[in-house]
């Protein structure tokens, strides 16, 4: 969950790693810190914080190298404090290491270390690599390294740093991702490729079980037995400007207005000059042919994407689906045959829930494609097949895009299904297609109508509780809704089946109480009606998000935003966009930032 960063080359490495940092701080901000080698000795700058408190005692506390790492923190072992705070020493001072991960001997390896004599100052897991580090250390820091990893059970991202060899930074990773940039004369490292887009576009993505050596002209690669391994560059295409505000205030205000291209950038590449379907990249018109049964894995936003395509692809194609949360599924004995085809869905392909519910299917037989945003994250390198969502980067912790990108990736495999079980016309499926080619424009007319929403915010961000109701997949959104309220404004809100009010939920409804009713399935607009009349007549406030020109709910709700017209099963690629509206200006009415949400990081690399 935390962000690290490393630099090594010629020019002066604080500047580099603070810029580094920034663009990482949507993976933590609890602390952040640097550790630099002036030429003489390892100078460590840490502050309890967000980035802005570091900054400022760089301001006053001057350091200069050419070789350094960094970290800003989300803190598992210890609470957010200056001493907590990475990087950590040795007792020595003379190696430095960042984490990101959870070393989960840490307890065993400490007791062991303080019988030796190791004085510990932290609360961290952390500082037990510092130190063991140290115990092997016999004037190599790459044998160092690899010696200690043998001992650490866990997951982690190291980046470690020695005055005796003030040239080389070693790293290594397990379960946690890394990737290095490189350039000429100069290396980069970092958890995420948006830190190093300013620097260069090429990059060796790090495989678990492997350790670097980097230097400012060569990058080296071993397995844990540091047997040479031979890696080839990537390149990465992204406009940089995808990585900053552009003129929005926030990240996650400009994320939502980015999802009408994204959208767009996710349809048409798989969008036939014939008006086809084609999805080659997962798998063979055979093998969907031949399937008949798919698992769905995910967590959070994603799994909630996984909901609405359990619904469409049971609708449209007749297969059964099991969707199931990421970190449940890895602890039980599921089911497979080689006719299952397992969907697993993450924004940052790093997920450790879901990378480890992938491994458990993988081990069991099942073909796996990976949904996710990130063509060079560990899922869609493992995964049988890779679909890519085409959202580019997306910095704010709470997803928007990367949600209703993962949405159109499933509505295309459960139309492809669908033709390929005949349970659909090609008629049906040509207007299916056409609709879906109309979704990037219909979301744009929902953004423009964000003022209505901005004004029902400004009178109702301070409710105590919010609601969201709706039926299939208004529910399935519903749930998305309310976890983008509870992540920004802090808001107790909870998602129901609208059908389940009576059955327990009601009786919490009262006047302190926000009701968001979805109401876009046709067939249940009359039930949908009666649900908001039960809230309605125990003091709740509803808003009503329903399709344009529809005036069935106009008696009932406080307030009602209206979407285009398009299929009930579209509908959620834009029910969803009022909800994030809604969520980011409550946000901001309470003076919060919402791209960085309290206890919350972007990428949930530790279990």
């Amino acid at each position: 969950m935390c962000g690290i960063t490393g630099y090594v080359g010629v020019k002066d490495a604080t500047p580099v790693l603070i810029n580094a940092l920034k663009k990482l701080e949507y993976r933590g901000y609890d602390s952040a810190g640097i550790a630099v080698f002036d030429g003489q000795e390892i100078l460590v700058r840490k502050s309890k914080g967000a980035l802005k408190f570091l900054e400022q005692k760089l301001a006053k506390e001057i350091i200069r190298g050419s070789i350094g790492i960094g970290h800003t923190r989300w803190a598992t072992h210890g609470e957010p404090s200056d001493i907590n705070s990475h990087p950590h020493t040795d007792v020595s001072g003379s190696i430095a290491v960042v984490h990101n991960g959870i070393i989960e001997n840490y307890v065993s390896l400490r007791e062991k270390l303080e019988k030796k004599g190791f004085a510990f100052k932290s609360q961290t897991d952390t500082e037990v690599a510092a130190h063991l580090i140290h115990f092997y250390y016999e004037g190599n820091l790459l044998e160092a390294v690899s010696k200690a990893l043998k001992d650490i059970s866990g997951s982690y991202a190291l980046a470690v740093l020695c005055d005796k060899q003030p040239d080389v930074i070693v790293a290594a990773r397990k379960d946690s991702p890394l990737v290095i940039g490189t350039a000429k004369n100069e290396q980069f490292l970092a958890s995420d490729v948006t830190a190093l887009l300013e620097y260069t576009r090429d990059v060796y993505y790090v495989d678990d079980n492997e350790i670097v050596e980097i230097k400012k002209d060569s990058v080296k690669f071993y397995d844990n037995d540091l047997e040479p391994i031979t890696k080839q560059t990537s390149h990465i295409d992204w406009d940089i400007d995808s990585a900053e505000k552009c003129g929005y205030e926030h990240f996650m205000l400009k994320e939502i207005h980015e999802q009408p291209a994204a959208l767009r950038q996710t349809l048409s590449p798989r969008i036939t000059k014939e008006k086809k379907i084609d999805i080659s990249e997962i798998a063979s018109d055979e093998i969907l042919r031949s399937t008949e049964r798919i698992v769905i894995t995910a967590c959070g936003t994603a799994y909630h994407a996984g909901i609405v395509g359990k619904y469409v692809i049971e609708h449209f194609a007749r297969i059964p689906v099991d969707i199931d949360i990421a970190s449940e599924f890895r602890y039980r004995e599921p089911i497979f045959n080689p006719k299952n085809l397992f969907i697993i869905i993450s924004q940052s392909g790093e997920t450790a829930d879901t990378l480890a519910a992938m491994r458990m299917a993988k081990k069991c037989g099942a073909r796996i494609i990976a949904i996710t945003n990130v063509a060079g994250s560990t899922l869609a390198r493992e995964a049988d097949a890779f679909m890519h969502t085409n959202g580019g980067p997306e910095i704010a912790v709470a997803s928007t895009k990367a949600f209703t990108t993962q949405l159109m990736c499933l509505y295309l495999i459960a139309l492809k299904l669908a033709e390929l079980k005949g349970t659909i016309s090609e008629e049906n499926l040509s207007k299916a297609i056409k609709e879906l080619e109309t979704i990037s424009a219909k979301a744009e007319i929902v953004l423009q109508d964000k003022k209505t929403i901005q004004k029902f915010a400004s009178r109702t961000f301070n409710k105590k509780k919010a609601f969201f109701i709706g039926r299939l997949a208004d529910y399935a959104i519903s749930m998305e809704s309310a976890l983008k309220l509870k992540e920004i404004n802090y808001t107790h809100s909870e998602a129901f089946a609208a059908g389940e009010l009576k059955h327990g939920p009601i009786a919490l409804i009262d006047t302190d109480t926000l009701v968001v009713a979805i109401c876009t399935q046709r067939a249940l607009f009359e039930k949908m009606d009666s649900n908001i009349k039960e809230v309605k007549a125990r003091g709740a406030s509803v808003l009503c998000i329903t399709y344009e020109n529809e005036h069935f709910f106009d008696d009932s709700a406080d307030a009602v935003v209206h979407i285009p017209e398009t299929f009930d099963e579209f509908t959620p690629l834009l029910s969803i966009i009022p909800s994030q509206l809604y969520a980011y200006y409550c946000s901001v009415q309470r003076s919060l930032d919402p791209d960085k949400p309290r206890n919350l990081a972007k990428s949930v690399t530790v279990e």
